[in-house]
């Protein structure tokens, strides 16, 4: 029996801005996937900065350094064979680019934490429940069986699981 590791899925995450949904489903998806994943983020419309509170949620509940992390376009990735395309705002599902061979495009839409009005506390504390909105998810996608990690039905289904309130609702 062959006891080789698979290669790992190569995800992107795409978002309009990429400066914070996105960024957080690309370090999310690749700490809580161990190695199955090969994550990357872009936007359709990338803002050019990421939002520092997307980084300090990073940091502050979930120990990963994004100091890295920076906003890109989608276009970067047009020669990149993909596995999965996974949009996590309602813009970007609606102006996805095509993915020509992509099998599986999911849409796992939360809502802009970078949106919300308020005091600093109020938008870090919409920055971690979508955080943990994202992580959840991606917890969900790393227990599929490996099998059903490339069928579109089970992924997608996912995005309807973990559902948050829109964001005045997201005000503590």
């Amino acid at each position: 029996m062959n006891q080789t590791q698979p290669q790992p899925l190569k995800v992107l995450v795409l978002c309009t801005g990429n400066s914070a949904r996105s960024i957080l489903g690309e370090y999310l998806l690749r700490a809580i996937g161990r190695g199955r994943f090969e994550t990357f983020s872009a936007g359709s419309k990338p803002t050019g900065r990421v939002n520092p509170l997307a980084i300090r949620v990073l940091r502050d509940k979930y120990n990963l350094d994004a100091s890295g992390a920076r906003s890109k376009s989608a276009e970067e990735f047009r020669g990149v064979k993909l596995d999965l395309v996974i949009t996590v705002c309602d813009h970007a599902k609606e102006a996805c680019p095509v993915w020509p061979g992509v099998p599986v495009l999911a849409h796992w839409g939360s809502p802009d934490p970078a949106a919300v009005e308020g005091t600093e506390e109020q938008k870090y504390w919409s920055f971690v429940q979508v955080a943990s909105q994202i992580a959840r998810r991606a917890e969900l996608l790393c227990a599929l069986p490996v099998a059903k990690l490339l069928d579109a039905a089970a992924v997608k289904a996912i995005g309807e699981q973990e559902k948050l309130a829109d964001e005045p609702a997201m005000k503590r």
